[in-house]
């Protein structure tokens, strides 16, 4: 494998690290790169500005595997593809001390900080760096410098379907979009609400207030169930009682007694009397 040195400058001497060139060939992907679509119309900008000017930042990889010699791609990807699409042969590269959890951090952090991950790109790469490394939010924020609450916030836009996710995006809707139509708990009512939001173009503040008529709909709508419901007990308890009295009448009445019962009803209540001979 060919290996060119060189000092990175403008770095003081004791973080200087050596950029040397790679075979393009002998870099790996990161497993844990956040980023799942390259769309084609930015490789190909990109590649144009590399052909042009070269690649200005370095490809950071960490050290080749031991068996196989092969580089792992810790942060650069993009850089990787647009020079492959140009036919380059070798890439300008910095090594980096990193294990697997800290190569996925530094992918997760470039992308996050360059802004090149959509909403729920960021949102998964988030929630496989928990998973993986069996890390709290609070420890993500910290590794992320950011506030816990930015991190519950991204993992909560998971809750949203791949179909939901997808219309999000290619209608163009914010973050914040997103997070307002997750109050609707039900997933029926929130496919029709972002079904809503696109075709009339609500903006922000539009949706939030749709989402807030609709939310206070449910809730009328849940009160008049717990009514129906709370009704449906009563009458049905009422039925027990008169089932009760008459079984106990009619228990009266085959002992020998001449029980009489007599029911009135009215719009506020019923009244049953019940009749026994004085000396039964």
């Amino acid at each position: 494998m060919k290996v060119t040195e060189k000092k990175s400058r403008g770095m003081e001497e004791s973080r200087v690290r050596m950029i040397f060139m790679l075979e393009v060939d002998s870099i790996v992907p990161n497993p844990a790169q956040p980023r799942r679509f390259f769309t084609d119309d930015a490789i190909l900008r990109l590649a144009d500005s590399i052909r042009i000017h070269g690649i200005i930042q370095p490809l950071c990889v960490r050290k080749p595997d031991a068996d196989t010699g092969v580089f792992e791609l810790v942060a650069g990807e993009r850089r990787l593809r647009a020079a492959k699409r140009i036919g380059m042969r070798e890439v300008p590269c910095v090594m980096v001390e990193a294990d697997s959890e800290e190569s996925a951090h530094m992918a997760i952090v470039e992308n996050i900080q360059r802004e090149d991950l959509n909403m729920f790109e960021q949102a998964e790469a988030i929630s496989t760096l928990m998973k993986v490394h069996c890390l709290t939010q609070e420890k993500i924020a910290q590794k992320l410098s950011c506030s816990q609450s930015y991190v519950a916030n991204k993992l909560r836009l998971l809750r949203l379907d791949g179909e939901e996710r997808e219309e999000i995006l290619e209608s163009g809707l914010s973050e914040r979009h997103a997070r307002a139509l997750l109050r609707l708990k039900d997933a029926d009512r929130r496919r029709q609400a972002l079904k809503a939001v696109i075709r009339r173009e609500m903006n922000v503040a539009a949706a939030e207030e749709y989402i807030d008529r609709l939310l206070e709909e449910e809730k009328r709508e849940k009160a008049k169930e717990k009514q129906e419901r709370q009704t449906r007990i009563v009458i049905k308890d009422v039925k027990l009682l008169y089932n009760t009295i008459d079984r106990a009448v009619e228990t009266v009445r085959l002992s020998g007694i001449d029980v009489q019962t007599l029911r009135r009803e009215n719009a506020r209540d019923t009244e049953i009397v019940i009749r026994i001979p004085k000396y039964a």
